[in-house]
């Protein structure tokens, strides 16, 4: 069965096997990218793996910046991947209490302090993040303010943004 174009079979299933072996709602993701040095053309790249392939994608830091423009900058992936997860999340759920939509879009929208990132203060780089979800549907503004709540509650990117997570950084030497 799905709902507002979500499997809620598949993620039900997955739910169970969860409820009974925990261990299983552990995943590892991974990105693996290359500084590209070639002048014209965006200064990142990666190939991201998924279930039916894989993709390229690329990112070029703003000319004030030291980059040519050339594609989205590292702070739109971010911000694309928090609006799709939070998008996704609140879609899933609204699924899975049954509220079929109509539309949902995503602004994900944020406020930086670059002072920071150019060496020159010590002040936070994000200031400020905001989601704001435009939805239509029948349900009353009641009922989806409640899904937001949960969503908000449940969504892994939000999560990252609202608490501290243990970060690794390091540098290997390669010949």
């Amino acid at each position: 069965m799905r709902i507002n174009n979500v499997n809620l079979a598949e993620a039900g299933a997955f739910a169970e096997q969860v409820r009974r072996q925990p261990d299983l709602a552990r995943k590892t993701k991974r990105v693996e990218g290359r500084w590209v040095f070639d002048q014209g053309r965006p200064q990142f790249s990666a190939t991201l793996a998924y279930d039916q392939g894989e993709r390229t994608v690329e990112a070029d830091f703003a000319p004030f910046m030291g980059g040519g423009g050339l594609a989205p900058d590292p702070i739109q992936y971010c911000l694309y991947g928090l609006a799709s997860c939070f998008g996704g999340t609140f879609v899933s759920v609204a699924a899975e209490k049954g509220v079929e939509l109509r539309a949902v879009t995503v602004v994900a929208e944020n406020r930086v302090d670059l002072s920071r990132a150019l060496g020159l203060s010590d002040n936070p780089v994000v200031e400020q993040v905001s989601l704001t979800l435009r939805v239509e549907a029948d349900a009353d503004a009641a009922v989806l303010e409640d899904l937001e709540a949960l969503a908000r509650h449940r969504c892994p990117g939000v999560y990252c943004l609202t608490h501290p997570i243990p970060l690794e950084t390091r540098v290997e030497r390669v010949s």
